[in-house]
């Protein structure tokens, strides 16, 4: 039953029309919002095109479709055979593979679409704009997961999605409410950009702080450190002592992650380690290093930020004085430093590596004086500190919106309250 007629119902029975809870100043007398199926606003395009059509910058898959409402990238191969279904501009795209990662993109252009991807048009009722905010709504995602099939690789059912009951005002109201969202995309879009920008200049800033293979410095180094001697080849063992202290109750427990290095664990799956078992676990000090001895090679470690408790599986590098463990936090994730720790490490294939620390302290390290560790250490942070502001900046923005968009739309449990 379209929304008119329920609209006009729930009026006649002395119930609220459909609206927003936040609604522009413009459009607060006007009529209760419409609502229909989704299959019945919009068409789900089945029109087929050859691949030799395609070419590569405007085929579109599960593949480069970005996450989180991200756009979209740049595919690395066509399909060998086959057709793919056209897309126009406007045309909003959905990844039906594990649709909770909310990979959905508005086409700027004309192309081909692999058979993952749903292509959605909007028919007479929608504005363009309009209803791509509509589909680009975590409302609409979670309505999709419940219909999806499958554990490992869950795919949205497509005549549950033209179920999903879609909520539209008059057309000027849809412009407005397309303007103001993109006016918001706008910012999320540029405090992304600042930050890949940052991230490129952290990369780029690392390879010239520290020597490339075969060299004996770097090609950027700071002025008080021109004339200082080359950097030292030390063995890992001389820098670093193994710390094989027992837990202690009391202390928090930490893990570490590849990306953000130690994080504290408050709530801990008991299958994990348990909790309460203080002693089967690994003391930290501060400024040790813990890596997991299994994911070295992937650069799995991190300094402690305050006295605490590891898993067993963890390897507790204790800094001998003259060692900056932050300088070598930043020199263990370099690619080149991770082959070497890899190539130290024991296991028959890959999943199975394990870095002890007998091995690690036979690794030979180039490194400079305390005094140039200290420093790039401390540029390398304070560039870290920017990078989170600006994504705590960007996170804030997204959260923004999300909020937002829970304002100025119905929710779809109204239309049938």
């Amino acid at each position: 039953m379209s929304s008119k007629t329920k609209t006009t119902a729930t009026k006649e029975d002395g119930k609220p029309a459909l609206v927003p809870k936040l609604r522009f100043p413009e459009f607060r007398e006007a009529d209760g919002w419409d609502s229909d199926e989704l299959g019945k606003v919009a068409g789900f395009v089945n029109e087929k095109v050859p691949l030799a059509q395609v070419p590569l910058e405007n085929y579109v898959s599960t593949e480069n479709i970005l996450p989180d409402y991200g756009g979209v990238g740049r595919a690395s191969k066509l399909p060998t055979t086959g057709s793919v279904t056209r897309f126009r501009p406007n045309d909003t795209l959905v990844s039906n593979i594990r649709p909770y990662l909310k990979k959905v993109w508005v086409a700027d252009k004309e192309g081909g679409a692999s058979n993952d991807v749903i292509v959605i048009r909007a028919k007479q009722r929608l504005l363009a704009q309009y209803f791509s905010c509509l589909l680009k709504n975590d409302a609409f995602i979670d309505y999709v997961m419940t219909g999806a099939k499958g554990v490992k690789m869950p795919r949205g059912d497509i005549s549950s999605m033209k179920a999903y009951p879609t909520l539209y005002p008059s057309k000027p109201e849809q412009q407005k409410i397309a303007e103001c969202l993109s006016s918001v995309d706008e910012l999320i879009a540029a405090q992304a950009r600042k930050l890949d920008a940052l991230k490129t200049h952290k990369k780029w800033l690392m390879q010239q702080l520290f020597p490339r293979e075969g060299e004996t410095q770097p090609r950027l180094g700071f002025p008080e450190f021109k004339n200082a001697w080359k950097w030292a080849v030390r063995k890992a063992g001389s820098l670093f002592k193994n710390r094989v202290t027992k837990g202690e109750q009391g202390l928090p427990i930490y893990s570490v992650t590849m990306h953000d290095g130690m994080v504290r664990r408050d709530s801990l799956d008991r299958n994990y380690y348990d909790i309460e078992d203080a002693a089967g676990n690994k003391k930290v000090c501060r400024n040790d290093i813990a890596y997991n001895m299994m994911r070295m090679w992937q650069g799995a470690l991190g300094v402690a930020p305050e006295d605490c408790l590891v898993s067993p599986a963890y390897i507790v590098l204790a800094p001998v004085k003259g060692t900056v463990p932050e300088f070598f936090q930043y020199m263990f994730k370099l690619p080149a430093t991770l082959l070497t720790l890899t190539s130290h490490s024991r296991g028959l294939t890959k999943d199975r590596l394990r870095l002890y620390y007998d091995d690690f302290a036979r690794i030979t390290l180039r490194c400079p004086p305390p005094a140039e560790q200290q420093r790039i250490a401390d540029c390398l942070t304070s560039l870290d500190d920017l990078i989170t502001a600006q994504t705590q900046k960007h996170e804030a923005l997204k959260t923004h919106k999300k909020g937002l968009m829970q304002q100025i739309f119905p929710s779809p449990e109204e239309v049938d309250a």
